[in-house]
């Protein structure tokens, strides 16, 4: 048995059965990865894929145990390799963030600056999706950490880190009524005009949704984005009025919009990061936690990972 034929098992699952793709990830052949996974199957006396001619149709009930233990195996063999290259390349290697829109663009670019004046070494990479789609790729292995408002809670995976408390701003363009009132926002005054938010999934749009239920009222929603940028160019428009983070309002790039406070009208949220329980981290991963969030320190993350595999 070799971990080749483990990689070529777990990527043919991910490729939604397509050995053709699989072998195309991997930068291989696709009979090459075939005759390889039927030698693994021989060797445990399973069939680990059901197949319909050549085709590849779906995983067996033994096999998606096999699949399970395979990703399991995998997961630990970069670990062991990350505790190696801990101690013989310190300050080199590969770190992976998963992140959103609103994290990346605003409250990131001064924590990955000083990150990268640190770690030269080290390659950065971002990847940007929804919050289920990056707690998806630290699941997976391909990202190590997920920063989200959102979805990070619903995975039993992952260890949950809490980072800062964050509120809402209403943007409205130069000359809205709204700016003239002299006086606290309410509830009633946002919902009198067309909204402009987030989508769901994102930025903590369950609290905006919260607070309008619990006071009775119905939001005039007439377009969402996952992207706070767009919802500002539409409001310049004069679709509507924007709810955003207030972090993403910046007066000397937003000219011709002016931003109200709210955070009395709406529960604040907290973003988090997000760790697979039984993640290796490097040492300049604990400094990029702790840059973002200078609380956590390797102690106090530590503590979190080891928890979870507590309650496991």
């Amino acid at each position: 048995m070799k971990l080749q034929q483990l990689r070529y098992l777990v990527e043919v699952a991910k490729q939604g059965l397509n050995v053709s793709e699989a072998a195309e990830k991997l930068h291989t052949s696709q009979p090459g990865i075939s005759k390889q996974i039927r030698l693994l199957e021989d060797e445990l006396g399973i069939q680990v894929f059901i197949r319909n001619g050549k085709r590849v149709v779906a995983v067996s009930e033994p096999g998606k145990e096999v699949l399970r233990i395979s990703e399991r195996i995998l997961r630990e063999a970069q670990n062991l390799k990350r505790v190696g290259d801990e101690f013989s390349k310190e300050a080199e290697g590969a770190l992976t963030i998963a992140t959103t829109h609103t994290q990346a663009r605003y409250a990131l670019p001064g924590v990955i600056a000083e990150f990268v004046r640190r770690y030269p070494k080290v390659r950065l990479s971002i990847k940007q999706g929804s919050p289920t789609q990056i707690c998806d790729m630290v699941v997976s292995g391909e990202a190590d950490l997920a920063i989200a408002t959102e979805g990070i809670s619903l995975y039993k995976e992952l260890a949950m880190l809490p980072c800062y408390e964050w509120n809402r701003s209403i943007v409205a363009p130069d000359g809205h009524p709204l700016l003239a009132l002299g006086r606290p926002l309410t509830l009633d005054d946002i919902a009198s005009f067309p909204i402009i938010t987030y989508d769901f999934a994102f930025a903590g749009r369950s609290r905006i949704n919260q607070a309008f239920t619990d006071a009775g009222k119905t939001p005039n929603v007439v377009l969402t984005a996952i992207d706070t940028d767009v919802i500002k160019t539409y409001v310049k428009l004069g679709l509507g009025i924007g709810i955003i983070a207030s972090m993403a309002f910046e007066p000397e790039r937003d000219t011709g919009l002016q931003a109200l406070d709210a955070s009395h009208l709406f529960e604040p949220s907290t973003t988090k990061i997000g760790i697979r329980k039984d993640a290796y981290l490097r040492g300049y991963a604990y400094t990029f936690v702790e840059l973002f969030a200078p609380h956590l320190h390797r102690k106090e993350v530590d503590s979190a990972l080891h928890h979870g595999d507590d309650e496991e």
